[in-house]
């Protein structure tokens, strides 16, 4: 694990500040680390950096173990303000990459294995205008009142000056300048023969399922605010649970998954399986019969199954209580349409959300089945690195407690380039053309949230990654 800092007493003041918005306090943060999480009208933003949680460059290094131990040190004997009974909440927010043995490079060269940043600065509230700002500071024993007092300042002091900040219009694209870019997509006919290849591996019985992606880069003449991108995400994807990690300043995942990999809250576990996809359609009655069609479909059905079997099997070593919908049903987003199970467990006192996340990751929706197989496969096959595309990205607290989401439909962006992912469950009864479309479906979201931030594509040309 990365070296963390000497004093390991956690001070916490926190103070109301109703109807500041998350928008003005990322965007006073540009040149920090900063990071944006949401799920409907719930939403937390955070900036600076108390402590950055990486594990050593190890194939031997239990990454989820080591980020656990590193933040359980952090939150040990925190200090308390006069009069009270606990201490404040503790979220690290970061990620993990797909690959365990993901080298970082590239795009990627922010994005280790694993990295998780405790702020100095959290902002935590909903569409109706409660929020809460929260001001940290790592303090020697001796020093604690003290500090105590200057966090109190400091928050005190950006609530008025957030207060006084006028946020920017979401959705005005008329008031962005244009910012031109060139847009190189990998090449269709190489991408489907991949697809072909991988259902000659599905029915010579190496792999039951694989989930096959492709890239499209996009090179700006100009940096766009990875903040604003972001906000539009949100805006467009109320039903996704939407992230933004910027662990260096300029250097940014973010991404509108629809789907987590787990959620556990007090020791009761829930996810959702999540598989088959098709278009929502143009108004109500185009979307039920596209949603119909998405029911009735052998093949869908059957990619959403193994998904959920596979979960289902990995938890029952260690949760109990196990409880699925009986039947799948369909998840409606802006723009695409899924076959979603919900998946409800209680797990013992001892396991948290890493644990969990060790266990399910990968999970059938963003590898294949059965996993080793499928991530050879992909290994050799995929002519990219996924770097944090499909690994876990979300926040876990000091209890245990977390949210955690695939990094799908996500963006990576380093030097002026923006690298979108988009991939597709391969099975039996696939065809390569409708995989093709349902990708370009999948990389909708964030290239149209670039351009309501001014990005105009010139062009778009095949590339072989």
């Amino acid at each position: 694990m990365s070296e963390l800092p000497g004093v390991r007493r956690l001070a916490t003041v926190t103070i109301p500040a109703p109807d500041l918005r998350p928008g003005a306090f990322l965007r006073l943060a540009a040149g920090e680390a900063r990071g944006f999480w949401a799920r409907g009208d719930r939403w937390v933003a955070h900036r600076g950096v108390l402590a950055d949680l990486r594990p050593e460059a190890d194939d031997a290094t239990d990454r989820y173990q080591e980020v656990a131990r590193a933040a359980r040190a952090l939150v040990r004997d925190p200090v308390l303000p006069s009069g009270a009974a606990r201490a404040a909440r503790v979220r690290f927010y970061g990620g993990f990459s797909f690959r365990r043995d993901d080298t970082g490079d590239g795009p990627w060269t922010a994005f280790p294995a694993a990295r998780f940043h405790l702020p100095a600065f959290e902002l935590e509230g909903d569409r109706d205008g409660d929020a809460w700002l929260r001001a940290r500071a790592l303090t020697s024993p001796e020093g604690a009142s003290d500090t105590l007092k200057r966090l109190r300042r400091a928050a005190e002091g950006l609530r008025a000056e957030l207060a006084a900040y006028p946020e920017t219009v979401q959705g005005d694209v008329g008031r962005r300048p244009t910012v031109r870019g060139v847009g190189r997509a990998t090449d269709r006919p190489t991408w489907e023969e991949a697809v072909r290849t991988s259902l000659a591996a599905i029915r010579r019985g190496e792999v039951s399922k694989v989930v096959l992606a492709r890239t499209l880069d996009v090179r700006l003449q100009e940096p766009v605010d990875p903040v604003g991108v972001a906000s539009e995400l949100w805006e467009a994807n109320r039903g996704s649970y939407l992230f933004l990690f910027e662990p260096e300043p300029g250097r940014a995942v973010l991404g509108a998954a629809p789907e987590t990999v787990a959620t556990l809250r007090d020791g009761v576990f829930h996810a959702t399986a999540v598989a088959g996809s098709i278009r929502r359609g143009n108004g109500p009655r185009e979307q039920a019969e596209l949603a119909a069609k998405l029911l009735a479909s052998e093949k869908d059905r059957t990619e959403q199954r193994i998904a959920l079997d596979d979960m289902v099997a990995r938890l029952e070593t260690v949760a109990h209580r196990i409880r699925t919908d009986p039947q799948p049903h369909v998840l409606t987003l802006s723009r695409i349409q899924h076959l979603e199970t919900e998946i409800r467990a209680s797990v013992p006192a001892g396991t948290d959300i890493l644990d969990l996340l060790r266990l399910l990751h990968p999970t059938p929706a963003v590898c294949g089945l059965p996993r080793d197989e499928a991530l050879r496969f992909l290994a050799a096959e995929e002519p990219f690195q996924r770097g944090w595309y499909a690994g876990p990205v979300g926040w876990f607290d000091g209890d245990g407690n977390g949210v955690f989401a695939p990094a799908l439909r996500c963006a990576v962006t380093s030097d002026g380039v923006w690298r979108l992912f988009a991939g597709a469950g391969i099975v039996e009864g696939s065809d390569p053309g409708l995989e093709w479309e349902e990708t370009a479906m999948k990389l909708t979201p964030v290239l149209e949230a670039l351009r309501a931030n001014g990005v105009v594509l010139e062009s778009a040309v095949p590339s072989a990654t």
